[in-house]
């Protein structure tokens, strides 16, 4: 009975610790982190169920025609199952005898590797699609969402993200279909987009000043690289060992425990507009300063959206990679990420986010057209190490530029010049997937690394405009003398 009570007074006291702390900002900046790492995690689980569309999504597989011999087995990360060329039977991967010819490893460049016939090539269009999806719905959304968070404020948005969010990792857990998972995935983009326009804007408008601004920005970033990182080993273990549905129950018990979170601290039930008009959306993208914020955030993100659906594909058709490689190859693009992120949070501000930015673009087109040249996957651990880096110095230095930018030559709301940093975040993971893949089937994974390296080296000369822009004042007075 004693200990009955003293739980209960832990728990008051726990409750109403979470009531005085409302206004802390340091909650407000760890329920950001926590719905971008619940976001991102999710994003890169299902990412994991790759690469092979034609034994994962399609449950009528088993009854088409058998494939080519180049196709003697597929393993498919969804269902830990391999599907045989051979027969019309499937058998779990752990049931198979060690001596099975489908679990034997493979070696580098033999015959028996998946070779480049329409099988595959036909595949990087698939995946990219269904990669592609959650990030074009999150694009459509998002314009609208900033005004939304103008009119009632950011409270509301951030947990209709959380429930969309929640709904979406049930039908993850439970879907058995392509169509199923690319409606859970699109789904995720609508509970995606209020997340993160929301907790963005949130975190500026709570964070005045322009150095904090940045370091918060750059913890909450973390939670987004945290969850890359975390996600594909989390996935592929649990798998290969509990069952494709495992990870997104856990997963969603997260999103309830950050929903749980938002209801205490940020009373989302409340409507709190702006106190005052915030700049027309239309009026901010004509903003040549924040269009250049934009492209870089888009195309330093391109780099890995593009390598997302086709780099696996790569290494299983010129490495015979194993299943488990698939996922460890993005594991240094993820770690590097999260040191960029925290680094550069602070130190861009010092050194100035415009050469931060450029010297990240820089390396991102470099370190991509490296990518290439691997022979094995210990090849990829440093060009995807300086990709995920640079990125991190990227979207580091970028982000809380966004606000600066609109303090210094706007209203200081900051919903829509967030739903425009989204918006350029989600046109690199839908374009590079999209396109990527039907690239890659055109000209070959190495060219297209060279292409978007290319794109990338010469956009960051562009970054020096941001060196010095023109605040408000400067403008009027500009116009004057004209």
């Amino acid at each position: 009975m004693l200990q009955v009570v003293k739980y209960g007074l832990r728990q008051f006291h726990l409750i109403k610790w979470l009531r005085e702390e409302r206004q802390s900002r340091k909650l407000i900046l760890f329920i950001v982190f926590v719905a971008l790492l619940l976001d991102n995690m999710l994003l890169t689980v299902v990412g994991r169920c790759t690469p092979s569309t034609d034994t994962m999504f399609k449950n009528d597989t088993l009854s088409q025609q058998s494939p080519p011999a180049a196709f003697h087995s597929i393993v498919s990360l969804y269902d830990n199952t391999v599907r045989s060329s051979s027969s019309n039977t499937t058998a779990r991967s752990t049931d198979l005898a060690p001596t099975s010819p489908a679990t034997t490893a493979l070696p580098q460049n033999s015959s028996e590797c998946p070779q480049s016939t329409s099988k595959l090539l036909n595949e990087n269009v698939k995946v990219g699609m269904l990669f592609a999806s959650k990030a074009t719905v999150q694009l459509l959304t998002n314009p609208f969402i900033g005004p939304l968070t103008n009119r009632i404020g950011y409270q509301l948005p951030i947990f209709a993200g959380f429930c969309i969010m929640f709904i979406s990792t049930i039908m993850f857990a439970f879907s058995s279909s392509y169509a199923l998972l690319f409606f859970a995935r699109s789904l995720q983009g609508v509970g995606s987009s209020c997340s993160s326009v929301a907790g963005m804007g949130m975190l500026a408008s709570v964070y005045t000043d322009d150095e904090e601004r940045g370091h918060a920005i750059g913890i909450a970033l973390g939670g987004l690289a945290l969850g890359v990182l975390v996600g594909p080993p989390f996935g592929s273990v649990m798998y290969e060992f509990v069952g494709k549905t495992a990870p997104f129950l856990i997963l969603a018990f997260l999103a309830v425990f950050d929903g749980a979170l938002q209801l205490f601290v940020l009373q989302p039930t409340k409507v709190e507009p702006e106190s005052q008009k915030g700049t027309p959306l239309l009026t901010l993208m004509k903003d040549p300063y924040i269009l250049i914020a934009a492209g870089a955030i888009c195309f330093g993100n391109m780099a890995i959206a593009m390598m997302e659906p086709t780099l696996p594909i790569w290494m299983m058709e010129t490495m015979c990679a194993r299943k488990w490689q698939l996922g460890v190859a993005f594991l240094p693009a993820s770690i590097s990420y999260l040191i960029g992120t925290n680094i550069f949070a602070t130190l861009a501000h010092k050194m100035g986010r415009w050469l931060c930015a450029l010297i990240g673009m820089v390396v991102v087109g470099i370190s991509v057209i490296c990518v290439p040249f691997a022979r094995d996957i210990y090849g990829l651990i440093v060009p995807n190490f300086g990709v995920g880096f640079a990125i991190g110095m990227v979207d580091s230095s970028m982000m809380p530029i966004m606000g600066y930018l609109v303090d210094l030559r706007h209203v200081s709301v900051y919903g829509s010049v967030y739903a425009i940093a989204d918006v350029a975040f989600c046109m690199g993971f839908a374009l590079g997937p999209s396109i990527g893949g039907s690239i890659a089937e055109s000209i070959g994974f190495p060219w297209l690394m060279t292409l978007i390296g290319i794109v990338d080296i010469f956009f960051a000369p562009l970054c020096i405009f941001l060196r010095n822009p023109p605040g408000q004042e400067e403008k009027i007075v500009s116009t004057k003398h004209t």
